[in-house]
């Protein structure tokens, strides 16, 4: 069994849930593979000094501070291989960004492989289920591309933004997977 609550946030409503007490998972109402990861009973609950605290780290990131994620306690589901990617995830600093590509160079060193695809790293990030704390709307496409965000590009530059990301020379594409909110910066 998990257990879910609701967070308002400045980008609109997250959902969280715990387990065994560790944060499983923190989505974006609306965004694609919502509860993606969730295949067991969920029940609502509000008294979780694991959601006490992530709505803690919650208010101080939206405040401007610069929680880190390794000040609570994850339990992300999923393969061994986006384990591996959420975990570089974590690595990339507050107001900075980095691309697939990096990442997968970083995933096939640590494989001890030559090379490692930068769409199955896409898709690893893709499906991560406790977004902004796991921060993977710090990755960009090589080009400077803002793709690739589940939560919408609307989401991932307002989170970019408010970190304090330069925005200079990223661009929004005009075909992708995470495109349907973007009318207020276009």
């Amino acid at each position: 069994m998990q257990y879910t609550t609701t967070y308002q946030s400045p980008i609109g409503r997250l959902y969280l849930a715990e387990k065994d007490g560790a944060l499983t998972g923190l989505w974006i109402e609306g965004q694609k593979y919502f509860l993606g990861s969730v295949t067991e009973e969920m029940r609502d609950r509000k008294d979780s000094p694991v959601f006490e605290r992530t709505e803690r780290w919650l208010d101080r990131y939206f405040a401007g501070e610069r929680p880190s994620p390794g000040e609570l306690r994850l339990a992300p589901a999923g393969s061994a291989f986006r384990r591996s990617v959420w975990k570089l995830l974590c690595e990339i600093p507050y107001g900075e960004v980095t691309s697939y590509g990096k990442i997968a160079q970083k995933i096939a060193a640590g494989m001890a492989q030559r090379s490692m695809s930068a769409q199955a790293v896409g898709g690893a990030v893709s499906h991560n289920p406790i977004s902004i704390i796991i921060p993977c709307h710090r990755v960009v496409g090589n080009n400077g591309s803002l793709t690739g965000y589940a939560g919408g590009i609307d989401k991932k530059i307002r989170l970019l933004t408010l970190e304090g990301v330069n925005m200079d020379g990223f661009f929004v594409p005009k075909r992708g997977t995470a495109l349907p909110n973007i009318s207020d910066f276009c």
